[in-house]
């Protein structure tokens, strides 16, 4: 019975392994696009610039974008919405409970 439990503990070890291994390189190819997370920096200003480009109030815009961005490491794609692109983005929170990021 010890065996039996060892050697699912060792199979569980190796999924548990390669499920993050392949989530880092997921997370890697996903640097090229316009959007980054993980280790490497973005340029917050000029992806909130591109981000809030067509805001009818840019300068809140890109203060907000800019915060959740350092938080976050990230910029959703395109102007609006794309927020499943970065969960840490979206989920971002006033005190009030109205998303923080644009």
């Amino acid at each position: 019975m010890a065996i039996f439990k060892f050697l699912l503990f060792c199979l569980f070890s190796a999924l548990l392994f390669v499920s993050i291994v392949h989530a880092h390189e997921t997370v890697k190819n996903n640097d090229n696009i316009g959007y980054s997370f993980g280790d490497s920096k973005i340029d917050c200003g000029g992806e909130c610039s591109r981000r809030c480009r067509l805001s009818s109030r840019p300068n809140l815009c890109h203060r907000a974008c800019g915060t959740c961005c350092a938080r976050c490491n990230c910029v959703p794609p395109g102007t609006y919405g794309n927020y499943e692109a970065c969960p840490c983005y979206a989920n971002l929170t006033t005190h009030g409970g109205r998303k923080k990021c644009p």
